[in-house]
This record gives C-alpha cells, sequence and structure tokens, in this order.
C-alpha cells in the first residue's frame, strides 16, 4: 500500500514538472511580440485554456497576436500584465441625416483570466457638451461612473489639460471584468457640431494619454472607423489566493527560485523569481542567478570587494579590516568606531530632543495659523460683542471626543463635500459633525463671515447650525442630528407601502420649498442650496423637512474669480444652463426642485434604464411625456387614480416650468413655495377649479384669489407615516 502511494506521489510530482514547461515546437514570437510562458501560441503550449494567443497573419502579411479580437502588444510576466489595443467608442453627429450616430464598444472578460487594471487605465471622455458612462453591463447597479466633458469653442481647450473642459478623465474600480460605454443625449449640443461634431470614450492606459487640442479640431480619431487606444489588463491564474492554491494539483509556481505572489486586481495568484533571481518563474528552469555585481558595482562599501553568489552577493573588506554592518563600512579601527558610535547616539537624542520641541512649537502655530485664517478671531469678536449669538467653536479635542476619535462606526454617510459623523456633545446633546473634504482659498478667507451668516438662519425647514471646529486645516461643522432618514427613503424605500398619503408627501416638498424660498429671499446675502436632491430633505422626529447639506461654499458668485470649471452636484438633478454656464443661480436650485417633484409624483429615480439598456434622465421623460400629453404614463401606479386628476396636473405644470431648459423662465423658489401651498389648501377644496388657478400662476398672474400665509401647523399628526427609529441620516 505504501508502494503505491509512493508511486503515486511520483507521478503526480512529475506531471507538475512536465505541466511547467510548454510542449515541444511551441511558437515563442508572433511578429516583434513575445510570447512568454504562462502565455503560448497553439495547443499545449499555454498554461490554461484563457492563455492561449492567437498568432494572426494581416493583410500586410505581418503576423500579430490576438486574445479573441484584441490585439497584444506586450506581455510582462513579473507584473502580470498585459498591453493590448482597445477601441475607442464614437458618438457623431451626422450632417446628412441630422441624426446623432454611435458605435459603442464592449468587453467582457468575465470567463478570462483578465481585469482591466485599475492602478494603469482611467475612464477618458472627449468631446464637448459630452456626458459618457462606463459600467458593468451585466450588473448595472455594480458598478457605473459617467465622466461630463464640456466646451464653447476652440478656445476653451489647454493641451495636456483633461479636468472636464473638452476632456474628462476617472478611475475605474479593482476587480472589473466588463464594461460597455453609453453616452448621455440630454446633454447633446447640435450647436458645438460647427467644430466638433463627434464624441469619444474609451479605458486609456493613462501614461500613454496626453490630451492634445488637435483631437476636437481635426477629429483625429475619427480618421478610420475604429480608432484604438493601449489598454492595460491584470492577470493572474486561477481564482484563489496563494494559501488554498499551493495545495492544488494546478499549482504553478512550482519553479525553482520562484514564488507565489496574490493578485493585487481580483481572486487568483502570479508566480515571480525569489530576491536575487530573474527571469520566468513558469519555466522549470526560469528563474536565473541576478549578478548584483555587474549590475550595481556600487553594492559594496568603499573599499570593499564584492561576490556574487547563487541568489545573493557578499561583501569582504582587505586582511586587518572588517566589514561593520551598522555602518556598512570596512572598520578601520574598532576603538575610533565606538567613539563614533557613542557620539552619533549622543547627537541623535539631542537631535530627537529638539525635534520633539520644534514639532510641538509648530503644531501649536499651525493651529493658530488654521484657526485665523479662517477667520477665527472675527467669530470671538462677534460672539463677545453678541452675546446672544447661538453659535460654538470647538477645539478639535472636543470634535474628536465627541465622534470617539472619528471611528468608522459613528459614520452617517458620505457627501461629495465630505464625511459626516454622529457625535455626542455636552454629554447628552446628539449632533452630527461633518468632517469636510476641502475648501478653496477664498473660502478660507471668508469662512468666518460665512459661518457668521449660517449661525443666524433660524427657520423651521433647514437645519441649525450648531458651531464649527476652526483649528484644522479643513473646518469641521457642527450641525443638529436629525434621525428620521429621508424624503429618498420615503418615495424610493423597497418597504415603502400604500399607506403613505400623498398628501404627506406633498406637505414635506411645500416644507422644503419653504426652507429653500427663505435661502433664496430671506438670507442676507442670499445663500445658493446647490445641491438639491430628495437624499438631502431630512426628516426629524416628527416627520417635517429640514433642508440639509448647502456646506460652506453657498454664496452666490461675485465675479469672474468665483465661477466653477468642473461640475458639481448629482447627476439627474443638474440644471443643464449650469452644464453650458458653468454658473450656480438661484434657478439651478428651483430645477433641481423640479425633479424632487417629479420624484413624488412618478417614484421613480432621477436616473433610469430604458428598453435598450440606455440610461434616460427622469426630467427628458417626463418633459416628452407632457408635450405628447402623456402624463398617466409617469404616474406611480399608488396615486394614479387615488388622487385628484386636477391636483396631479397642477403639480405636473408646476414641474414642467421648473425644468424649462432657460433659467429666466422658470418661477422663483418663493413662488414655486406659494403655489405649493395653494394646490394643497385646493385639493381640500374640491369645489374649486385647480386648473384655472395653476394656469394663472404659471402665466404670471396673481398666484390665487385667497389669501395664503405660511403655515406653522404641522399636521403630521393626523397624517400616518412609517416610523423608523434604526435610520438615521444627515448627507446625500
Amino acid at each position: 500500500m505504501a508502494t503505491v502511494l509512493l508511486l503515486g506521489v511520483a507521478i503526480m510530482l512529475s506531471l507538475t514538472s512536465i505541466s511547467a514547461q510548454p510542449a515541444l515546437g511551441c511558437q515563442t514570437h508572433c511578429g516583434e511580440v513575445e510570447i512568454p510562458r504562462p502565455f503560448g501560441i497553439g495547443t499545449g503550449c499555454a498554461i490554461e485554456k484563457g492563455f492561449e494567443i492567437n498568432c494572426t497573419k494581416t493583410a500586410s502579411g505581418i503576423e500579430k497576436p490576438f486574445i479573441g479580437n484584441i490585439e497584444v502588444l506586450n506581455i510582462s510576466v513579473s507584473q502580470g500584465k498585459t498591453r493590448a489595443l482597445n477601441t475607442i467608442s464614437t458618438y457623431c453627429y451626422n450632417p446628412n441625416t441630422g441624426n446623432m450616430e454611435d458605435n459603442r464598444w464592449k468587453l467582457n472578460f468575465s470567463s478570462w483570466p483578465y481585469r482591466f487594471s485599475n492602478v494603469d487605465n482611467k475612464f477618458i471622455v472627449l468631446g464637448c457638451n459630452t456626458l459618457g458612462y462606463i459600467y458593468n453591463s451585466d450588473n448595472i447597479a455594480r458598478y457605473m461612473t459617467a465622466c461630463a466633458s464640456v466646451c464653447g469653442s476652440m478656445a476653451d481647450l489647454t493641451n495636456g489639460s483633461c479636468s472636464g473642459i473638452g476632456c474628462c478623465q476617472n478611475a475605474i474600480p479593482k476587480g472589473l471584468t466588463i464594461y460597455k460605454v453609453e453616452f448621455e443625449t440630454v446633454y447633446s449640443d447640435l450647436n458645438s457640431s460647427q467644430f466638433d461634431p463627434c464624441s469619444y470614450a474609451a479605458l486609456f492606459e493613462t501614461k500613454t494619454f496626453d490630451f492634445s487640442t488637435e483631437y476636437i479640431a481635426t477629429m483625429r480619431f475619427n480618421d478610420t472607423y475604429e480608432a484604438k487606444a493601449p489598454l492595460v489588463l491584470d492577470w493572474a491564474i486561477g481564482n484563489v489566493p496563494c494559501d488554498v492554491a499551493r495545495n492544488m494539483p494546478s499549482y504553478a509556481c512550482h519553479a525553482r527560485n520562484s514564488e507565489c505572489v496574490d493578485s493585487a486586481n481580483g481572486p487568483g495568484y502570479i508566480c515571480n523569481c525569489t530576491n536575487g533571481y530573474e527571469g520566468n518563474p513558469y519555466l522549470s528552469d526560469g528563474c536565473t542567478d541576478v549578478n548584483e555585481c555587474d549590475q550595481n558595482p556600487g553594492v559594496c562599501p568603499t573599499g570593499a570587494a564584492c561576490h556574487n553568489k547563487i541568489g545573493y552577493y557578499r561583501c569582504s573588506c582587505p586582511p586587518g579590516r572588517k566589514l561593520v554592518k551598522e555602518t556598512n563600512s570596512c572598520d578601520p579601527d574598532i576603538h575610533l568606531i565606538i567613539g563614533i558610535c557613542i557620539s552619533s547616539i549622543v547627537l541623535v537624542i539631542a537631535i530627537f530632543c529638539m525635534r520633539v520641541i520644534f514639532e510641538r512649537r509648530k503644531f501649536t502655530n499651525v493651529k493658530k495659523q488654521y484657526f485665523q485664517q479662517h477667520g477665527g478671531l472675527l467669530l470671538f469678536e462677534k460672539m463677545k460683542s453678541d452675546q446672544g449669538l447661538a453659535f460654538t467653536v470647538f477645539t478639535e479635542a472636543e470634535v474628536e471626543q465627541a465622534t470617539n476619535k472619528f471611528d468608522k462606526s459613528q459614520i452617517l454617510g458620505h457627501g461629495g463635500h465630505g464625511t459626516v459623523y454622529k457625535g455626542i456633545i455636552k454629554d447628552s446633546l446628539p449632533v452630527a459633525i461633518k468632517r469636510c473634504a476641502l475648501i478653496d482659498d477664498r473660502h478660507k478667507k471668508e469662512f468666518g463671515k460665512e459661518m457668521l451668516i449660517l449661525s443666524q438662519i433660524n427657520h423651521k425647514n433647514i437645519v441649525k447650525l450648531f458651531g464649527c471646529c476652526l483649528e484644522v486645516e479643513v473646518p469641521m461643522l457642527v450641525y443638529e442630528f436629525i434621525p428620521n432618514g429621508t424624503l429618498f427613503d420615503l418615495v424610493h424605500s423597497k418597504n415603502r407601502t400604500s399607506h403613505i398619503p400623498f398628501s404627506s408627501l406633498l406637505r414635506i416638498v411645500n416644507e422644503a420649498a419653504d426652507g429653500l424660498a427663505f435661502l433664496h429671499s430671506y438670507a442676507s446675502p442670499p445663500i445658493l442650496h446647490g445641491d438639491v436632491k430628495t437624499s438631502n430633505i431630512l426628516l426629524d422626529e416628527n416627520y417635517m423637512a429640514k433642508v440639509s447639506d448647502f456646506g460652506a461654499s453657498i454664496l452666490p458668485p461675485t465675479d469672474e474669480a468665483q465661477f466653477v470649471t468642473m461640475v458639481e452636484g448629482t447627476c439627474g438633478y443638474l440644471d443643464p444652463e449650469y452644464m453650458q454656464t458653468c454658473r450656480l443661480t438661484d434657478k439651478s436650485d428651483v430645477y433641481s426642485f423640479g425633479v424632487v417633484l417629479l420624484e413624488i409624483l412618478t417614484g421613480q429615480m432621477p436616473f433610469k434604464l430604458d428598453d435598450h439598456e440606455r440610461q434616460r434622465s427622469l426630467s427628458s421623460s417626463f418633459l416628452l411625456a407632457m408635450k405628447e400629453n402623456n402624463l398617466d404614463s409617469m404616474l406611480d401606479s399608488q396615486i394614479r387614480g387615488h388622487e385628484s386628476m386636477e391636483l396631479l396636473r397642477g403639480l405636473a405644470e408646476l414641474a414642467k416650468h421648473c425644468l424649462d431648459m432657460c433659467g429666466d423662465n422658470r418661477p422663483s423658489m418663493k413662488e414655486v413655495s406659494e403655489e405649493l401651498s395653494r394646490l394643497r389648501k385646493l385639493s381640500n377644496r374640491p369645489w374649486i377649479q385647480l386648473g384655472t388657478e395653476t394656469e394663472n400662476f404659471l402665466a404670471g398672474q396673481s398666484t390665487s384669489r385667497f389669501e395664503i400665509e405660511q403655515s406653522t401647523e404641522y399636521p403630521g399628526k393626523d397624517e400616518e407615516m412609517p416610523m423608523n427609529q434604526n435610520s438615521s441620516y444627515f448627507v446625500r
């Protein structure tokens, strides 16, 4: 029995040794490209089927290697990377037909040992007024990103700049094996076809891409039907880590002087030669000794001789001297070395003590500098002169104590401008602390003034700002804690049921409109929100609306230096006029609020998929339905037939005017708030004709023949509302 077992082990070892070598006669090059093991050309030449390379002769008679229909440029065994040519997706305006025509490209490596390198590649979009998407077409919810590129003329473009003007780039996640490119038609501007009729998008190898205005001016990528660009693929063997693979018969790192390394991009592993060796670890004798003495003549200290050994090297000193590892030199005198060591230790200790003292002073000075830079002195002077100011300047230590040193368990959410933590101040008061991500130089100078403005905002439908922390590089904001989630949860939650009254949703958006109208019309100076959406409308313990996340960058711009060049906000809520001008106005908030109205009317997300798996914005679908007089098709089934059609049409007309492409044609936020209040009152009086009153409002006439008051009464107790004690949100 033991003999049979030993024989089986010997056979397995023999088979393993054989599997480490390609079959006899395997081709090692395809044209000028080397095809190293584990790859191979032909049957039996690759380590497994996924590593087989097709060597194809082109029409010009040149041999080129391919993985499927992707041309291979080169293969790196030590890094586990393959460079290939990727086809660029195009989206062009055809002047002959007057239509947009596209050639979208999809790559699927889900059944191959390849992943798109998240380190070496970026998703790049080229063109003017272009919004491109890349996503896993088999499971869109798993990953999706967008990149917007805008420009008004050739004068806007800059060589080497890919920051959103003519060129936009974005990172991709680890482990991505499938991607598909889409273009968003709502942002297409046919006027730009005079100088840029085409848009382009693809995964590019980052280091080989350098934006040039020629891509827009001469349509460089449009010279051929399928333009291509370098792409980097990471590859790995199998789908298990090294500690599991070592016990499997298919383990590939059996070569002498080789080691197994877990893949950094998804499951699997690669083989590398151990330290002191180089070559191909997938061949039995592929790892050979590195002659460190020849490669680096200065590897040994001055006066020492270098001796190459198998797998390592050794340094030796002349007779009578010895190599001291601590100083990496040949020791001329032991007593001198001891004296130098003692002196060095004393010097190091002295320098360390001086350094500690210096760093402490520097740290204190930096905190003072940050405090002054963010307007701390101005705040203190105002707080002394106005003792009724309900505002606190917290220290960094107080904020850290409140959040348990920013423990991950205290995180409430991540917003576009930072991370929000739940904290407890004054031993019992729950607060939400926003740790901002960044702040520009202009706001560093004006932060204290803006905090004074925000601290004096006192409205029942706006989240209250308690204070801030200024002795850090980027200020932290302390808000009241809002416990009952967001309007987004009520509209889109999977647990949403028909017992949520539509009147409750209407009341909540009316309250949110009141808060935004207050910021626009009654705050001094006026405050623009910039990111209005259902997830930024919080609900307090009584389910009253609280507008949140208006941050510190909220004052309207007063000069060109304050204009932004990158689009901010949330896709689906963005004002198209903002995409063209890159200037935020109060009418931008009105447009976003129009999308909020659509969400409660339709129950749909701001972005959705149509029947052709194409991303389409809710606003464009709604405006098309209104144009075709087909409002019923857009209404949520839970309100269609259960609510007054006059009320729903009034809300739809209000949303339509909020979504007008021209900001000057939109109503003000105050007018929107008043119209919502009127619709709520008239909906409770069925003998009044809603249609006539809505038409008068939208035509610019008197909003109502009734006297409308800003109601402070909260009707939530009379409505059945879902209670969720476990949900707490603060940011989007």
